[in-house]
């Protein structure tokens, strides 16, 4: 028996999200959506492709943490002004990030926080690439602390493109919004509900829907059939370990339990 921490749960079910993606640039953002388009790669989805967050394609995804750059083993030249037109604009990217802020119909933040644009209470990054990647590619979401804070009615300010027509711009091409997954420390999610609101398709092993529903500013929807989220086998956990060999990703949660103890 071995325990299978809450973490690595996670990567799983945030690689799930590039399943059968077909040969695209999957892009994690942050050690989780890393790790997790690497475990797609090297096991359900190996059409994917990724950067080496320089200048190359590789086959081999690049382990977290230090490594010798040499050892890559570059599968195709792709420098950073060339990966605009190779993937972001053409649609050909899923790129999975963490804003701050995200509402029932997926506006993002990630500008500031409280007061107003001039005068804001808490500045943050600012808008980022945000806008061109909404509207041009699918994106998803990981969130480490689910969280009223994080999950609001409204955000402070949209950085990103959401389902909500009310907040989009009159005669704008919006063909290209995708939103895919949501996971968090509860659950995962995705944008099924009506008029493509938020709603529930897995809840963590032991986690209620009343939880989630109260860790959330707003009302959210539930699949048909809301599942339990499935346990790592033991392939996809030595994956992760190879991706990950200095364990950075045991610091990502602030609380990373065993998700449950099984057979490993």
């Amino acid at each position: 028996m071995s325990d299978i921490t809450l973490v690595d749960l996670c990567i799983v079910a945030c690689s799930e999200a590039f399943r059968g993606n077909g040969e695209i640039v999957a892009t994690g953002v942050g050690p989780v959506p890393r790790l997790a388009a690497g475990l797609a790669k090297l096991t359900h989805t190996p059409e994917l492709m990724m950067t080496d967050g320089e200048a190359y394609l590789v086959e081999q995804p690049v382990p977290l943490g230090p490594r010798k750059y040499d050892d890559r083993k570059p599968a195709g030249y792709l420098p950073f002004s060339r990966f605009f037109d190779s993937a972001v604009w053409s649609g050909r990217r899923h790129a999975m990030v963490t804003p701050t802020q995200l509402d029932r119909f997926g506006q993002i933040n990630l500008s500031y926080m409280g007061g107003t644009y001039d005068k804001p209470k808490t500045q943050m990054l600012g808008v980022r690439g945000f806008p061109g990647n909404t509207i041009y590619h699918p994106n998803s979401f990981f969130f480490p602390a689910h969280g009223p804070r994080v999950f609001v009615p409204q955000v402070d300010m949209i950085s990103g493109v959401g389902y909500n027509p009310a907040k989009r711009v009159g005669g704008g091409n919006f063909s290209g919004v995708s939103l895919r997954r949501i996971v968090t420390n509860l659950c995962v999610m995705d944008f099924g509900g009506p008029d493509n609101q938020i709603r529930v398709i897995s809840l963590h092993p032991g986690v209620t829907f009343e939880e989630v529903q109260a860790a959330t500013g707003f009302e959210l929807a539930q699949a048909d059939n809301v599942e339990v989220t499935r346990l790592p086998t033991a392939e996809e956990l030595a994956v992760i370990a190879g991706l990950d060999p200095h364990n950075v990703r045991a610091s990502v949660l602030k609380d990373n339990p065993p998700a449950i103890r099984a057979a490993a």
